[in-house]
């Protein structure tokens, strides 16, 4: 009994020991790293440049004032349809005639004096221009008669008759310094119409009603955007009162966009027009690219150069009904896009050396590969190389993933 207890005390110390080394194996045993995977897939891809954007109107005309008078109260209301030629936007008057200081109004009375003193010597120069004249007839008559009886030379006749001429002359430039010197009179009077003078009340004798004004027309066919000088006021010529645009048929998109991102932008690009608040997307195309870039300021305070590109909307003026000059609006401009790209998902790049690679994995194990990369657009990569359709890829590759490790997918719960 004593020797068969003996014999297997080894036994069970052995087979302790032997639970002992596989608890510890299986305890410091490498587990497979949990990774979230994805596969390579074929699909469509677009690479679009985002940015922010506000409409306006193509051909605003701002109406302004044709000469410097008095502007009445403009009862227009921004919104409203006008009709080219026919809807009358503004009414302007002339403007009152300013009354004249002491100063002024002596010099003019001085002008009017001395405009009827030139009045009165030209009237005098005409009298003695008609006596001169009427002495060279009776002159040139006489002589005429001396010529037909032989008295006197045909010399003295054309003497007689260039005196005559003379004469006539004289009498014609006299008339026209009369009609000179009335339009002097006359304008010289007008300097003293002021509000306290008896001319002004008779100049505006025959306006029996209050004048509503010279209307101001619409030039186009479309809706009031704005109203620049609403109440009654006096403008010189030039100054602008309302602004009238085609909101329907003649909107567009203006977008800054960075010099970098401009330079990968080409007229004709088609253009998403996202956000804008009414259903769906709408669609556009890259109208024109200003080649004058400008520094702007950003929220951050970081300067940064700036390029103006105009999107031209190409669908129906209906699907964007409610969209008005000025409003914000998002844009995603499509410099690039493929029907069967091979694309792998951007959170699976990481950068190797000089290039791009991935975790492949392949029986368990993440293998270390090299891919080319053609475009990226944040969601999805256009792999040129070194991928096939299918393979799985292991997603956002933590730092201490190791080639040749073996991964295992994590649960999702």
């Amino acid at each position: 009994m004593t020797a068969t207890r003996k014999k297997s005390r080894p036994v069970l110390s052995a087979a302790a020991a032997l639970l002992v080394a596989a608890a510890l194996a299986a305890a410091f045993w490498p587990r497979p790293a949990l990774v979230d995977l994805d596969a390579v897939r074929q699909g469509a891809m677009r690479l679009t440049i985002d940015e922010e954007g506000h409409t306006q109107v193509h051909d605003p005309y701002v109406v302004s004032s044709p000469v410097a008078g008095e502007l009445q109260r403009v009862t227009i209301r921004p919104g409203d349809p006008v009709v080219k030629g026919e809807t009358v936007v503004a009414r302007m008057r002339p403007a009152n005639p300013s009354a004249l200081d002491v100063r002024t109004r002596e010099q003019a009375l001085a002008a009017v004096d001395a405009a009827e003193a030139a009045l009165n010597v030209a009237r005098a120069d005409l009298n003695a221009a008609r006596a001169n004249r009427d002495f060279a007839d009776s002159e040139l008559q006489r002589v005429r008669k001396l010529v037909e009886r032989q008295i006197t030379s045909k010399v003295s006749l054309e003497r007689a008759e260039q005196e005559a001429r003379v004469a006539q002359a004289n009498v014609d430039t006299a008339a026209a310094a009369i009609a000179m010197r009335e339009a002097e009179l006359t304008n010289a009077r007008a300097q003293l119409i002021s509000f306290d003078d008896r001319g002004l009340g008779t100049a505006l004798a025959d306006h029996t009603a209050p004048d509503p004004g010279t209307p101001i027309r619409a030039p186009i066919d479309g809706t009031v955007l704005r109203v620049i000088q609403k109440s009654a006021t006096t403008l010189p010529a030039g100054s602008a009162i309302l602004e009238i645009g085609d909101v329907a048929r003649d909107l567009e998109i203006e977008v800054e966009l960075l010099s970098s991102d401009a330079v990968q932008v080409h007229v004709g690009d088609p253009v998403i027009v996202t956000n804008w608040g009414g259903p769906g997307d709408l669609s556009g195309r890259v109208e024109r690219i200003e080649p004058y870039g400008f520094t702007k300021t950003s929220a951050l305070g970081v300067e940064e150069q700036r390029v103006k590109t105009t999107v031209g909307f190409t669908g129906a003026p209906e699907a964007r009904a409610g969209l008005g000059h000025g409003y914000r609006v998002e844009v995603r401009i499509v410099v690039w896009q493929s029907d069967a790209a091979l694309l792998v998902p951007s959170s699976a790049l990481f950068r190797h050396q000089d290039g791009w690679a991935v975790f492949r994995v392949t029986d368990g194990r993440a293998h270390l590969t090299p891919v080319h990369i053609g475009h990226d657009n944040g969601i999805s990569a256009d792999v040129t190389e070194g991928l096939a359709e299918g393979d799985q890829v292991v997603l956002f590759p933590p730092a201490n993933l190791a080639d040749h490790q073996r991964v295992k997918q994590r649960e999702i719960e």
